[in-house]
């Protein structure tokens, strides 16, 4: 019991870690996309990113990450700082074709508005994060529940070790191959509580944020 508590605790930190590392990143991304106007082929590109094969990006860190590949010097495949890489960059592009429909119709709107008023950049880009914030913590949670259940990245370059690497969707995989169901039944459940709990914290915390 103690180990599947701790295996849904690093879940939830390699998940969450993550999609923090991931949402700046992609929603910047998602800003400059729509500061500059860009077509809607740019967007169905994210959008087909973001339906990436996790085993094909596994495989593709796991020859960068490994002793004889180009970042093998650092030492962190089969860690838990592997598979927060893996997570963070499935999850980007998610972020960004999402903010991107969420900020292209603002974009030109507030652009104009805060340019009138002798507003900064960085101003601009925090006005509009504000005006798309509910929106955003839609995306966050997509984001989120993508990396907490993706098997593909963790399997290929966290290894699955006991202890150390092993989330939830790993131990799912490894009781169902052993015949034991019961174990893989209630860790599923698990993870949907987690995902559910968590959608319902987010939709409240956009309720009590939301600025009229």
């Amino acid at each position: 019991m103690d180990k599947t508590i701790f295996t849904i605790i690093r879940s939830i930190y390699i998940s969450g870690t993550a999609t923090l590392i991931a949402l700046p990143i992609g929603i910047f991304l998602a800003y400059r996309l729509a500061l500059r106007g860009i077509s809607q082929w740019v967007s169905t590109f994210l959008e087909s990113f973001a339906g990436f094969p996790t085993v094909v990006l596994g495989l593709i860190l796991y020859f960068i990450l490994n002793s004889s590949g180009p970042l093998g010097y650092f030492h962190i495949l089969y860690t838990p700082i592997a598979i927060i890489i893996g997570d963070a960059i499935l999850v980007i592009p998610i972020v960004a074709s999402i903010g991107y429909r969420l900020l292209r119709e603002k974009v030109l709107r507030i652009s104009e508005l805060t340019t009138t008023l002798g507003g900064t950049k960085n101003q601009n880009m925090l006005i509009l994060i504000q005006e798309a914030f509910n929106g955003l913590l839609a995306t966050t949670f997509m984001a989120f529940s993508r990396a907490i259940s993706e098997l593909g990245v963790a399997l290929m370059v966290g290894g699955n070790i006991s202890g150390y690497t092993r989330v939830m969707m790993t131990a799912i995989a490894l009781q169902t191959s052993k015949g034991m169901f019961s174990d893989s039944l209630q860790l599923g459940l698990a993870l949907v509580a987690i995902i559910v709990v968590i959608g319902i914290a987010l939709k409240v915390l956009g309720g009590s944020l939301e600025v009229d």
